[in-house]
């Protein structure tokens, strides 16, 4: 079996609410190497939201272990906590998230300029192209459609080439066409830039193109098959 880029070692998450504490995830373990997809199932509220954004370094496991690539992320400092996020990991939300007063390319090459790359804009046009949208480049996201503001989403995800690419329902706002697009572009995600991909998801479609399925129950494992 290939090495695990990302790795959940029996990974729990408890939040305090006035007093009481609620477990969302409880012991959570699961294994993903580089250029695969795996797509997170299960009922709202069942914890897929909570285990991607422990997954992408944006919260930790108040019990186990998150590791990418070996290193624990409960273990980095804020400024590799910041690179990481910046240049290694691509995020990709039900609601695109594009800045509104920027234009597709700007979106697209914000993540370059954060992190001091050179050649930003050869690089986003580059990924717009990818998308099959450069002719959108100058266009305001009030301008696109649903399916286009989340084929730039995805560009601006990958314009890092990051190691990891977390999705969060990312045709949750989508009709079929356009879904089977993004779906398409995620897959190639894997395939073409090697990224290790983490989907959640309630699309049947979605969870298809995935060789690991997890299906997660009140916080917990409830079965993990793979293809």
């Amino acid at each position: 079996m290939a090495e695990s880029r990302l790795e959940l070692r029996a990974v729990s998450k408890t939040y305090g609410n006035g007093g009481q504490s609620v477990e969302v995830l409880h012991e959570v373990s699961l294994t993903a190497a580089a250029g695969t997809v795996t797509a997170l199932l299960g009922r709202s509220g069942c914890g897929k939201t909570t285990l991607l954004n422990l997954a992408g370094a944006m919260d930790f496991p108040t019990s186990g272990e998150v590791l990418i690539d070996g290193r624990a992320t409960a273990s980095l400092s804020e400024s590799e906590l910041t690179a990481l996020r910046r240049k290694r990991v691509g995020f990709v939300f039900q609601f695109f998230q594009l800045l509104p007063t920027l234009t597709v390319i700007e979106n697209v090459e914000l993540p370059l300029l954060l992190s001091g790359t050179r050649n930003s804009l050869e690089t986003a046009g580059d990924r717009l192209r990818w998308v099959g949208l450069e002719d959108k480049a100058a266009a305001m996201p009030y301008q696109l459609s649903g399916g286009q503001m989340q084929r730039v989403a995805i560009a601006r995800a990958l314009v890092n080439s990051p190691d990891l690419l977390i999705a969060d329902e990312p045709t949750g706002n989508l009709d079929t066409a356009s879904g089977d697009q993004v779906l398409a572009l995620i897959l190639q995600a894997a395939s073409r830039f090697g990224a290790t991909v983490l989907i959640a998801t309630h699309s049947v479609e979605a969870a298809a193109i995935a060789g690991t399925r997890v299906m997660l129950r009140d916080g917990r494992v409830q079965s993990i098959e793979r293809r």
